[in-house]
C-alpha cells in the first residue's frame, strides 16, 4: 500500500461509520480514493448536478452546503473534518438537491461508491449508521454535539419530522407485474417485455418467484454478445430474488437495494420467496415516493395560487395519514407532520388574502387554536382561529380592524374550500370578537383568568391552546406573557378550570361498560371527544399553566413535560400521554372510514380486543381526576 493510502486509512479510522471497518478494509477502500483539492468558494457540485460515482469525507477545511429556497440561498450544514456528505448516489438516482461549497481552502476524500457498497452489504454496524442517520436525518445518531464525523443526509427537503415520516412511510408499487416461467427462451422474454412496455419480469415457478430480468440485463448480458436469444432465460435472471412483504417502507426499500446491490424489490405474499408475487419495487417508484414526502408537500403549498391548489394538497396529507396509520406509525410522529402541513396550508391561505387585499397596515399573528393549535389535527375537523393586530392610533383602529376583518373572512374562506369547516361556534379570526388589537386582547384574558365565573359564557378553554400560523412572533409572546403572568398563584381561576376538566360525563358506567349516546343519530355511539380525549386534553392543559410550561401545547408532549417538571406524579402523567397516544388513534381510525371527525364510535364495530384495548386506555383518567381534586381547591365552581 502506498503511503497515501495508508495515511488517508489512518485518517478514516478515526471516524464512523469506517471505524467498523477492519484496517486491511480501509487499506482496500483508501487505494481507490481520489484526493480533492478545493479553493476558497470552489463549488464540487450544485443543485441539479448529474450525481457523482463517489460520496465524499471531508479530510480538511469547511465544506458548506447549501439550497435555494424562495429565491435566497439557505445554509444546512457546515462539514468538518470527518463529516460524510454527497451520499445521495446511495439512495436515488434523481440529481443532487444541494449545493457543495468549499467555505475555505479545503481537502475532500472521494470515496467510489462501487468500491464502497460491499462494505456496507457485509458489515451490520456500517449498514446501521446509514440506516439510522437516514432514518432520523440528524448527524451521527450516536455522537452528541461535539463529536466529529457526521453523516449530512442528502433529502434536504425534510426537517428532522418530516424524515421520520418519510422512513416510515408506505411505498406505492406496480402490483400487476410481468412474470414468466423459466421455459421461456430470451427473445420470447423480450418480445413480451416490448408488447407489454415492461423494463422488467419476474421470473416465477407456480407463482412463487425464483429470478428477476431488467432492460439492463437485455443490454449488459444479450446485446452485447455474451448469451445468445436462445438461451433459456435462468441464464441471464438475477437470482435469487430479494423479496418484502407490501409495507415495506421507503427507506427500507432504499437500503434494501444498497445492501444487495439490487435495483428492483419483489413484493410476495409473506415477504419470502416460499409465496406468491405480488408486485414489484422499483428504483423509480423510490423517487415517485420521494417526490410525495411531507417537504415536498410543504414547498408545492408555497407555490399554491388557489384554493384548490391547496385542497388537493390537503387530500394528498389526508392519503399520507390513512397509509401512515396502516403502517402502524407512532402517532405521535404523524402529529408531527400533519402538524406541520396544516400550518404550512393555513400560513399560505393567509399570504393568498394579504395578495388580494393588499399589505397590512399593522403588523398582527394569525393564532391557531384548539386542536390546530395542539397540533392534534389529523382530520378535517373544524377551523379555530384567532387574530391579534399591533395597537394603532385611535383614529386609524377602525380603519385597520375593518381591514384585518376582511381578511379574517377570506382567510377562513379559503380554509373552507381547502376543507376546513367553519367553527360552529365562531371561534374564528373572521369573527369581529376574536379579531382584535393587542391591548383588547390582553384585556380579554386578563379579564377571563382574573374574573372567570362572570365571564364562563365566552371563555373557552381552547383559547389556551394557540400555535402562530403566520406573522409577528412577538406578538404571540406578549399573549403567552399575559397568560402565564395572570395564571400565577390564581386560584380562583384554576378554581373554574378545574372544575371544567371534570364536568365532562365519565366514559364508563358504574359496572364497567360504555357510557353510550342514548338517543339521536348516534345513537348506542360512543362519544370519544367529549367522554375520553377532553378530559385528558382539559388535564394537561390545566397541569402545564399551574406548572409554567411554557411552548409545549400538544396534550401528549404536556403529559411527558408534567412527568419530568412534577416527579412524584410522573406514573400517572406517562399513563395519561399514552392514553392520549391510544384513544386518538382509535378516533382517527374512525374518523378516516366514515371521513368525518371520528367523534362517535361505532362499538359493535370493533373486535373483543379493540374493545377491551379501548378500556384500558380509559383507566388513567380516573387517576388524573383524583389528582386534580387534591392538586386543585375546587370550591366555588362545584
Amino acid at each position: 500500500m502506498n503511503s497515501i493510502a495508508e495515511h488517508i486509512a489512518d485518517f478514516l479510522k478515526e471516524y464512523p461509520p469506517f471505524n467498523h471497518l477492519t484496517f486491511q478494509e480501509l487499506s482496500e477502500i483508501a487505494i481507490s480514493i481520489r484526493v480533492v483539492n478545493l479553493e476558497k468558494h470552489k463549488i464540487l457540485f450544485q443543485i441539479n448536478d448529474a450525481l457523482h460515482d463517489s460520496f465524499y469525507v471531508v479530510a480538511s477545511g469547511v465544506i458548506n452546503l447549501s439550497v435555494i429556497a424562495d429565491a435566497e440561498e439557505t445554509l444546512l450544514n457546515k462539514c468538518h473534518d470527518g463529516d460524510i456528505f454527497g451520499l445521495r448516489p446511495f439512495f436515488a438516482k434523481n440529481n443532487y438537491m444541494m449545493t457543495a461549497k468549499a467555505r475555505e481552502e479545503s481537502i475532500v476524500y472521494a470515496i467510489p461508491i462501487a468500491t464502497f457498497r460491499p462494505f456496507v452489504a457485509n458489515n451490520s454496524e456500517v449498514l446501521n449508521f446509514l440506516l439510522e442517520s437516514f432514518a432520523t436525518n440528524t448527524p451521527n445518531p450516536k455522537d452528541k454535539e461535539n463529536l466529529r464525523g457526521k453523516l449530512i443526509s442528502d433529502n434536504v427537503y425534510y426537517s428532522d419530522k418530516q424524515s421520520e415520516m418519510q422512513y416510515f412511510q408506505s411505498l406505492n408499487y406496480n402490483n400487476s407485474p410481468l412474470k414468466t416461467t423459466i421455459t421461456r427462451t430470451v427473445i420470447e422474454v423480450a418480445q413480451l417485455m416490448t408488447e407489454t412496455i415492461m423494463n422488467n419480469v419476474v421470473v416465477c415457478d407456480n407463482d412463487m418467484p425464483i429470478g428477476i430480468v431488467t432492460d439492463s440485463d437485455m443490454r449488459s448480458k444479450i446485446a452485447t454478445g455474451r448469451f445468445p436469444l436462445i438461451a433459456s432465460i435462468d441464464k441471464i435472471m438475477s437470482s435469487p430474488v430479494i423479496t418484502v412483504q407490501e409495507n415495506v417502507s421507503l427507506a427500507e426499500a432504499q437500503l434494501l437495494m444498497i445492501k444487495h446491490n439490487m435495483t428492483h424489490l419483489c413484493v410476495t405474499q409473506d415477504g419470502t420467496n416460499k409465496s406468491a408475487v405480488k408486485g414489484i419495487i422499483s428504483e423509480r417508484d423510490l423517487i415517485i415516493a420521494q417526490a410525495s414526502n411531507p417537504g415536498v408537500l410543504i414547498k408545492e403549498i408555497k407555490r399554491s395560487q388557489t384554493p384548490k391548489d391547496l385542497k388537493q394538497i390537503r387530500e394528498r396529507l389526508a392519503d399520507l395519514i390513512q397509509n401512515s396509520i396502516h403502517k402502524n406509525i407512532p402517532l405521535s410522529h404523524i402529529n408531527n407532520i400533519a402538524s406541520e402541513i396544516n400550518m404550512a396550508l393555513i400560513k399560505r391561505s393567509v399570504e393568498l388574502s394579504i395578495l388580494e387585499l393588499g399589505s397590512p397596515p399593522a403588523r398582527f399573528a394569525w393564532l391557531s387554536i384548539g386542536s390546530q393549535g395542539r397540533k392534534e389535527q389529523l382530520l378535517q375537523t373544524d377551523q379555530d382561529s384567532i387574530l391579534i393586530f399591533e395597537d394603532v392610533s385611535p383614529d386609524k383602529y377602525r380603519d385597520v380592524k375593518d381591514y384585518f376583518l376582511k381578511l379574517g373572512k377570506r382567510t377562513t374562506a379559503t380554509l373552507e374550500k381547502i376543507g376546513y369547516e367553519l367553527c360552529p361556534n365562531g371561534h374564528m379570526g373572521s369573527n369581529m370578537l376574536w379579531c382584535k388589537s393587542l391591548t383588547d386582547w390582553t384585556k380579554q384574558y386578563n379579564s377571563w383568568m382574573n374574573t372567570p365565573g362572570e365571564n364562563s359564557n365566552d371563555l373557552s378553554s381552547i383559547f389556551f391552546d394557540y400555535e402562530i400560523a403566520f406573522g409577528e412572533q412577538k406578538i404571540e409572546e406578549a399573549i403567552t406573557n399575559t397568560v402565564f403572568k395572570n395564571a400565577k398563584n390564581n386560584t380562583l381561576f384554576f378554581d373554574f378550570l378545574g372544575n371544567d376538566a371534570l364536568r365532562k360525563n365519565a366514559p364508563l358506567t358504574f359496572f364497567k361498560n360504555f357510557n353510550v349516546e342514548e338517543e339521536g343519530p348516534n345513537k348506542n355511539k360512543f362519544d370519544i371527544k367529549t367522554r375520553a380525549l377532553m378530559p385528558l386534553i382539559d388535564g394537561a392543559r390545566l397541569f402545564a399553566l399551574n406548572y409554567n410550561i411554557r411552548g409545549i401545547n400538544n396534550t401528549y408532549q404536556r403529559f411527558k413535560q408534567l412527568a419530568i417538571t412534577d416527579v412524584k406524579n410522573s406514573e400517572i402523567y406517562l399513563n395519561c400521554a399514552e392514553a392520549f397516544l391510544v384513544l386518538s388513534k382509535f378516533r382517527t381510525i374512525e374518523g378516516l372510514k366514515n371521513d368525518d371527525s371520528g367523534q362517535f364510535i361505532n362499538l359493535n364495530e370493533l373486535s373483543k380486543i379493540d374493545k377491551e384495548k379501548l378500556k384500558s386506555a380509559l383507566a388513567p383518567m380516573k387517576e388524573l381526576e383524583e389528582l386534580i381534586k387534591s392538586k386543585f381547591q375546587l370550591t366555588q365552581f362545584s
